[in-house]
């Protein structure tokens, strides 16, 4: 099974080294550093795996149900801790898919699922997203790709990367549509809880029998270095393999991610963090709207929720080429070109971070480069 290069990645590669000055695209709240967690952390700590349970420390495992809200319909052996969301769509993926199986995509989306499932020989129907429809996922159309025979349905909630959220009316719509073909049901929920328009949608693993939710400590916390993430799922036997393949491949989660992750993730601590995440989002999602609106020929559906949405450039700016010309000087600027989501002709903007991204002078370059036709195709 060779895995093969998305674009997200192939153009995070190519800039790492570009050092901007300013940040237009950050999908993640602003990060927390060591010193925060210093009073809690026990410096007699070994630096071995917990020594507890192969699923995780239990006391994490709890947090994350609490946070789910799934404390009442799932089992903390239920849950395990994994290196982040992207591990547990791996171990899930790897497991359920077999080649000649059909999996159903939404489109734009999060593009590890479509990666792994190509490389494993899988089908892959994609179920399209359309901008002019506020980016909402078309339940109809899903109901119609899912066929009798299809193994997996796999999608972002909110979505990764347009921020539209499903409410609860629409995921039980979903889970009637896994269950009538008798489909696994993965929802990625790394943005949940940073709603901005609605309550949080209710996780798939407290719904049915084969729905596995996944997220991680890396978007709303910050916490994407600790690497640290979980998938819930009712069905026994699905964690069961999920830990034969971990064990198999990353084999044990590591101590520092769990304690961290398990401080960060106390009811207080939690409450308190997101509200902050909550408030910095909500501000400089104001502000990008309001920037938007001052910007001829550029448009967006204003995210629901989570920390990026898609913006769509004035016509005939080619998006690959501005991305990478807002790196270099004078605007020293990043953001993500449309193309890493297979949407050519937008660009990523999100609201994340904090203070930290200057996301108002990034803002203004990027204003200045559109005005002076930056990216234009001859």
């Amino acid at each position: 099974m060779k895995v093969k290069i998305h674009s997200l990645f192939e153009y995070l590669l190519e800039t790492t080294t570009a050092a901007p000055e300013a940040l237009v695209g950050l999908s993640i709240s602003a990060s927390p550093v060591l010193g925060d967690f210093l009073n809690d952390l026990d410096p007699a700590l070994p630096l071995d795996w917990n020594g507890r349970d192969f699923r995780g420390l239990p006391e994490l495992r709890g947090h994350v149900l609490r946070q789910a809200g799934l404390q009442t319909s799932c089992r903390l052996e239920d849950v395990l801790i994994t290196a982040g969301a992207a591990e547990a769509n791996y171990l899930a993926l790897r497991q359920l898919l077999s080649p000649g199986d059909r999996i159903v995509l939404e489109s734009p989306g999060w593009p590890q699922a479509k990666v792994i499932a190509k490389a494993i020989g899988v089908e892959v129907v994609r179920v399209a997203r359309h901008e002019a429809e506020g980016w909402r996922l078309p339940l109809d159309r899903l109901a119609d790709a899912a066929t009798p025979g299809t193994r997996m349905i796999f999608i972002t909630n909110p979505n990764n990367p347009t921020g539209d959220l499903l409410t609860a009316a629409e995921i039980a719509d979903l889970v009637a549509i896994a269950e009538r073909v008798g489909a696994w049901l993965l929802v990625d929920e790394v943005y949940a809880g940073l709603e901005w328009q609605g309550p949080r949608a209710p996780s798939v693993a407290g719904l049915y029998g084969r729905g596995i939710t996944t997220g991680s400590v890396s978007k709303g916390l910050g916490l994407q270095g600790l690497r640290t993430g979980w998938m819930i799922c009712p069905d026994p036997e699905m964690i069961m393999d999920a830990v034969i393949l971990r064990e198999n491949s990353s084999e044990i989660m590591n101590i520092m991610g769990e304690t961290i992750a398990e401080i960060a993730l106390r009811p207080d601590r939690y409450a308190a963090v997101m509200a902050k995440a909550r408030a910095e989002g909500a501000a400089n999602l104001a502000m990008i709207n309001d920037w938007i609106a001052r910007q001829p020929g550029l448009s967006w559906v204003s995210p629901k929720a989570g920390l990026i949405g898609l913006a769509r450039l004035p016509d005939g700016i080619d998006s690959g080429a501005f991305a990478r010309a807002l790196l270099q000087d004078p605007y020293r600027t990043f953001l993500l070109p449309g193309e890493a989501y297979d949407q050519p002709g937008h660009i990523r903007l999100g609201v994340g971070g904090g203070g930290a991204v200057q996301l108002e002078k990034g803002l203004e370059r990027l204003a200045a480069a559109l005005a002076t036709g930056v990216g234009r195709l001859a």
